[in-house]
């Protein structure tokens, strides 16, 4: 998304990964309480929430950068103009 709007607009990620996920390690003996934390995950959105903001470029080219962004993301998503 931020090289096709070429440094010309702002970008707002709106999700931000703050709960940890724990895991015990391989071959241990169970009890001794829950696991250490491995890696940070984010809530998926809710319908209706937004993910990125972009601001300070054409809508064409927001549009476009949005599009691109789109097709990377694991799950449905759709864009909309605030």
């Amino acid at each position: 998304m931020t090289r096709h709007i070429r440094r010309g607009g702002k970008v707002w990620i709106n999700i931000y990964p703050d709960r940890p996920l724990t895991k015990k390690p391989a071959e241990t003996r169970m009890g001794s309480g829950k696991g250490s934390p491995e890696w940070w995950i984010a809530k998926r959105e809710a319908p209706g929430g937004s993910m990125f903001e972009i601001s300070g470029i054409a809508e064409p080219v927001a549009r476009e950068a949005l599009r691109r962004a789109i097709h990377k993301l694991a799950h449905e998503v759709q864009g909309r103009q605030a």
